[in-house]
């Protein structure tokens, strides 16, 4: 009756027949693989628990590492305020240095010393000469004041990363500390207790310094140290108190205050003790006598109390000098015999209080045991030296040594000889006979005369210092008058004798320490510098050495380079898991030809049916990757336990970072892809027929 779709002959030679290409979805793969995967739960579960051990043991091997790294990274954070980017006038370059001794050494093999010689010969080895020499020139010298200028600068690129404790400037202010101890004996904070002269320039030395015209003071008494100031430059910064516990009394509060700084058993060195005068040269001697003859020393002990009322004497160096009649300036030599002219308007140190480091502090910010208010009694220190007689005399002529009334570049031999003979005239006796046995020496040298240097000897020293007298007034030797201008009298410039007075600028520091507060700030503050030395003259580049960064990125490389050797022998795992899964393929390939057989006649090409193998290792590759990351992180709980218990760290921590444990899923999904491609492709090559009538 009716047709909604009818024939039509016309359309019937024009119609053309098109069949679409019969394709099988990855996701079809997918559920044909893990349909079959059901069906042996247990083969599976145990074939993906032998493909995550690998896994295991390299997410393990990483979580341990990534532990150590971030707990070295975190203590470098914790100690930033202890070991900041720190700059000095004078700097060792440790990079050079480090492979110094490698290339002289390669340098000597590569030197023939076979060919040519004989064997039977003795030849200078100057491998240690060459080391001397280039180490000496890899000292580099830092120019401060310009870097100065450039951190002063607000518009500084630098500045920005500059963290809350600012940046601190230290100078080489020249002082010494004198005490009395419990017997009234003058001790300088500086001596040696066992030495057998407890103070500086007696002896034989004494009159080589006199002569020379050197201070022999040193930048600073060794057992004192500048507290770190607030960013502004008023106030101790809470680096230092936040740091330590103060037991007794307060921090310093005025110039002439300082702290004495005890270790964690409230205890100080017996020497440190003699130093400061809080016990005698006999307590130490006992106690150092017993403890050689195999005995307990007696304890020592001192009350608060006892410590804070006594008293130190701080002299600036430009103090330890007197001037002469003639406008000259000597120095006190022996502060036992001129204690009243050395002690003459020093200034009167008091001990405010006694701090001891907190137990919960990883790093200490003082290192010796008095530390002084540095921003204080620093510019005290620096405005005294400014103010003082010596300092004054030596800037008003710089072309002349207020020691020595020379000048400090005579024009020629004459001038030496008659500045020579000008300083030996105003010795005193001693010194007048000290030289004259050093001109009998040299007689001796010259073969003049070896019996008047032997009555020289003995002879007094009033009488050996007219003997000098009558030499310079008749007959004076203008080459032995060289020879101790040269020896003795030379060497000084009007730079040298103002460090020795202890003169300090306030824009040439001796060191600059630079803080931050992250280092990501610290590492932009390396690279700013680096910026700098691109700006300015080799002469006025900036060199430094990070030693706390190349000590820990030392120890970083060494547990790096042990975490690859262990992944290394750890792979070896997944290459067993990748020929397991080549076989685990192989045996599903069997099982399954008849359904390869179906999938054939159903239309699926090659490559279809390699994608059905592929599947299944794809889900056995993910279960085995997502198994060994969760029976990891599950190992972490007891390991942390043992490592905590072990070490006593509770900061170091094993931890395993999500981006390696996806990393480590995908490595799993690739092995045992990868170990399916043979079994997968000879399956997709079967003939389907032959693989119908397979049983």
């Amino acid at each position: 009756m009716s047709d909604t779709n009818p024939y039509n002959d016309l359309d019937e030679s024009s119609a053309v027949v098109r069949h679409e290409k019969i394709s099988m979805s990855f996701s079809t793969a997918l559920s044909l693989s893990f349909n079959n995967l059901r069906t042996k739960k247990g083969r599976t579960l145990l074939t993906a628990f032998a493909g995550s051990i690998g896994i295991i043991g390299i997410a393990l091997i990483l979580s341990l590492s990534t532990g150590m790294n971030t707990y070295i990274a975190d203590v470098q954070k914790d100690t930033m305020s202890s070991y900041p980017i720190t700059i000095s006038s004078q700097t060792l370059d440790v990079s050079g240095v480090m492979g110094l001794r490698a290339e002289v050494i390669g340098e000597m093999k590569d030197k023939d010393t076979s060919g040519g010689t004989s064997r039977t010969q003795v030849f200078a080895d100057y491998s240690e000469l060459e080391m001397s020499e280039k180490m000496s020139s890899s000292i580099v010298e830092n120019d401060l004041t310009g870097f100065k200028k450039y951190l002063d600068d607000p518009d500084s690129e630098i500045n920005q990363y500059i963290g809350e404790n600012g940046i601190v400037y230290s100078y080489d202010v020249n002082f010494s500390v004198y005490s009395h101890d419990a017997d009234g004996n003058l001790i300088d904070s500086d001596s040696e207790p066992d030495s057998k002269s407890a103070m500086p320039g007696g002896g034989s030395a004494g009159i080589m310094s006199r002569l020379s015209g050197t201070g022999g003071g040193n930048a600073g008494a060794e057992n004192f140290s500048e507290l770190m100031v607030n960013a502004d430059g008023e106030g101790i910064s809470e680096v230092v108190t936040d740091g330590y516990d103060v037991l007794y009394g307060s921090w310093p509060k005025s110039y002439d205050e300082v702290v004495l700084v005890l270790d964690r058993n409230n205890a100080l060195p017996a020497k440190t003790l003699y130093q400061l005068g809080l016990i005698t040269k006999e307590q130490y001697t006992s106690a150092s006598e017993k403890i050689a003859n195999g005995e307990v020393a007696d304890e020592l002990s001192l009350s608060y109390d006892d410590i804070c009322a006594h008293e130190l004497y701080l002299v600036p160096a430009c103090d330890k000098y007197t001037e002469n009649e003639n406008g000259t300036f000597s120095l006190i030599e022996d502060a036992a015999l001129n204690e009243e002219e050395l002690l003459d308007g020093a200034l009167t140190l008091k001990i405010s209080g006694i701090i001891r480091p907190k137990d919960s502090s990883s790093a200490q910010s003082i290192s010796t045991a008095v530390a002084a208010y540095s921003s204080l009694l620093t510019g005290y220190v620096v405005d005294h030296t400014d103010a003082s007689a010596i300092i004054k005399a030596q800037e008003a002529d710089p072309s002349v040594n207020v020691l020595t009334g020379m000048s400090f570049e005579p024009a020629d031999d004459a001038a030496k000889a008659n500045d020579a003979k000008e300083y030996l005239s105003g010795l005193g006796i001693s010194e007048k006979a000290s030289f004259y046995k050093l001109m009998m020496y040299y007689a001796q040298n010259d073969g003049e005369s070896t019996a008047a240097a032997a009555s020289a000897a003995a002879m007094g020293e009033t009488a050996m210092a007219a003997a000098l007298d009558r030499w310079l007034a008749y007959s004076p030797d203008q080459d032995i008058l060289l020879k101790a201008y040269d020896e003795y009298l030379v060497g000084s410039t009007y730079e040298d004798n103002l460090k020795d007075f202890g003169k300090v600028s306030y824009d040439a520091p001796s060191s600059i320490s630079i803080y931050t507060d992250s280092f990501e700030n610290k590492d932009a503050i390396a690279a700013c510098i680096e910026d700098y030395n691109k700006t300015v003259g080799e002469d006025a580049q900036i060199a430094y050495t990070d030693y706390v960064a190349m000590l820990t990125s030392s120890i970083t490389t060494i547990i790096n380079g042990i975490s690859y050797v262990l992944i290394a022998f750890v792979a070896i795992s997944l290459v067993v898991s990748c020929i397991m899964i080549g076989i685990i393929t192989h045996i599903s390939v069997m099982e399954r030809t008849k359904e390869i057989g179906i999938l054939s006649a159903l239309g699926a090409s090659k490559r279809n049916i390699s994608q059905v193998f592929n599947a299944e290792t794809f889900i056995i590759g993910c279960c085995a990757g997502l198994l060994g990351i969760a029976v990891s992180w599950l190992a972490l709980f007891p390991i942390n336990a043992i490592i905590g218990k072990v070490s006593g760290l509770t900061d170091l921590t094993a931890q395993l970072p999500l981006q390696s444990s996806v990393i480590l899923i995908a490595i799993s999904i690739v092995i045992t892809i990868i170990g399916s491609l043979i079994p997968a492709k000879k399956a997709a090559n079967k003939d389907p027929v032959i693989a119908l009538r397979t049983e």
